[in-house]
């Protein structure tokens, strides 16, 4: 049997409205989708009790790595600054700032990397700092993509739309179209407001603190220009703020696999969501955000627990994608097609022998 089949349904008169605030976001409730109960692969509970242990030694281990990491290739880029020796320290410097740094904001946003509470907050809030995410409007946007998971109308975290911006995507390569968006939200929140999107996820008792973050945000990139000026170098900014837009261009070759060209509208993470097989190093990097469809299933397992977890349910799970270049043989045409005909997408199939999800479950699919 083939690993996916395509399907593209009649077109729509009208493209949707993936907006939190419109139609669609009445319609999914309206359909049942909003906060729905989403397939699960059987685990024994003792084994999934076992998957959920929450380690610090793994995290502890790994962040000591990626931070000596950027010290060292940081170090080594500023002692090396003027000659070209420079660039490709700057290169793996900006690789580890702008593009693990999203692997580790998501892991400790979900409070499961470290046991220990501290070490989470900390890691998450410096990571955060990294991608430019602001860490309280990330952690409720992330509860709700969770929680809706391409879902239009409901997760405000989908990447790539029907149809889909190809040039905002190429620019996203290199954080441009996010960055600037990020400046206006930051803009936003430090006069203390949110916008109506935001206002649908981030609960009034959480707010303050939004607005408090922006405020620090602002002064630190504003200290580093300053710093650059005073010094006549662009060195302050190559080490904090510019690495956020040279450096994110593996997070998002590696974030577009998880989600793009799948169906929509189902409640099945099967369906919605790819694992794709990755060596070690990229594995270190993305801290296993490569097991995906594992992760949306049990969101409460570890990181370094993926692999094991992949092992107890991939019987029930489509075949995983062997490498990076096999995911792209299916993404790029497939969202190329969805740029003139928005309905197509990419239907993952399920071995014969998986659990079915209920019928109602497959409204994009179907």
């Amino acid at each position: 049997m083939s690993q996916a089949a395509t399907i593209a349904p009649p077109h729509r008169v009208q493209p949707r409205d993936y907006s939190l605030v419109g139609d669609e976001s009445r319609r999914a409730a309206e359909r049942g989708l909003a906060s729905a109960e989403w397939y699960a692969a059987p685990v024994p509970r003792k084994q999934l009790k076992e998957l959920m242990k929450r380690k610090d030694g793994p995290a502890i281990r790994d962040t000591a790595i990626w931070i000596g990491a950027l010290i060292l290739f940081g170090g080594a880029g500023a002692l090396f600054w003027g000659h070209w020796l420079a660039v490709p320290c700057f290169i793996v410097y900006g690789v580890l700032y702008g593009s693990s740094s999203d692997s580790r904001w998501h892991e400790c946003g979900h409070g499961t990397a470290f046991k220990t509470r501290w070490m989470n907050d900390a890691v998450y809030n410096l990571a955060c700092f990294m991608i430019m995410r602001e860490p309280t409007v990330w952690r409720w946007s992330h509860t709700r993509h969770h929680t809706d998971t391409i879902i239009v109308g409901r997760d405000p975290e989908i990447a790539v739309k029907r149809p889909p911006n190809i040039l905002g995507l190429l620019l996203n390569l290199f954080a441009i179209k996010t960055s600037w968006a990020a400046l206006g939200k930051l803009a936003l929140h430090a006069r203390g407001k949110l916008d109506a999107e935001e206002a649908t996820f981030i609960p009034e008792m959480e707010r303050h603190k939004v607005y408090r973050t922006a405020r620090i945000y602002l002064a630190l990139l504003a200290a580093v220009a300053v710093l650059s000026v005073a010094l006549h170098s662009w060195l302050p900014a190559m080490l904090i703020g510019l690495p956020t837009l040279y450096g994110c261009w593996l997070s998002v070759v590696f974030g577009v696999t998880q989600h793009a060209g799948l169906s929509e509208d189902v409640l099945d993470h099967r369906l919605n969501s790819r694992t794709v097989y990755m060596n070690p190093v990229s594995r270190f990097l993305y801290w296993n955000m490569n097991y995906h469809v594992e992760h949306h299933m049990f969101p409460m397992v570890p990181y370094h627990a993926l692999p094991a977890l992949h092992e107890a349910i991939k019987a029930e799970c489509p075949t995983p994608y062997p490498s990076l270049f096999a995911a792209y043989r299916e993404i790029i045409p497939a969202v190329l097609r969805q740029v003139r005909d928005p309905d197509y997408h990419v239907v993952r199939e399920l071995p014969a022998s998986a659990t079915l999800p209920p019928a109602d479950r497959l409204a994009d699919a179907a």
